[in-house]
């Protein structure tokens, strides 16, 4: 399922539900199918999305496999198809959201998400 982010200001973005959770429950947000983030909760939402980045940096070295733990054959679970490189981390899903977040702040606006259902 897909969450839409619409900026009032400044554009829409798009992510899977499983990645806008994470972000949202980073900015304690329920994960309805229907939201809001004020123009009042932008500059702490963009704190918070920033913290969570930097904490998640310090732990990206152990999360990527080593020689010893990597697979010999590079295939993916079902062993058909390779696997296209190291799992995608916190930075990259939130930066776009955090430009998001930015742009509408800097225009006094708002973001709404919308979902076909709670997520």
């Amino acid at each position: 399922m897909l969450v839409k982010f619409n900026s009032s200001t400044s554009g829409q973005m798009m992510m899977f539900a499983p990645a806008a959770r994470q972000l949202l429950e980073i900015l304690h947000k329920d994960c309805t199918a229907r939201g809001v983030i004020t123009t009042e909760q932008l500059p702490e939402a963009i704190e918070r999305l920033r913290t969570a980045v930097v904490g998640g940096r310090r732990s990206v070295p152990e999360a990527l496999p080593t020689p010893s733990t990597a697979p010999e054959n590079n295939k993916g679970s079902d062993g058909d198809h390779p696997e296209d490189g190291p799992p995608i981390g916190l930075a990259q899903r939130a930066f776009p959201l955090i430009e998001l977040l930015e742009w509408t702040q800097k225009e006094d606006g708002f973001i709404l998400w919308e979902a076909a259902k709670d997520f």
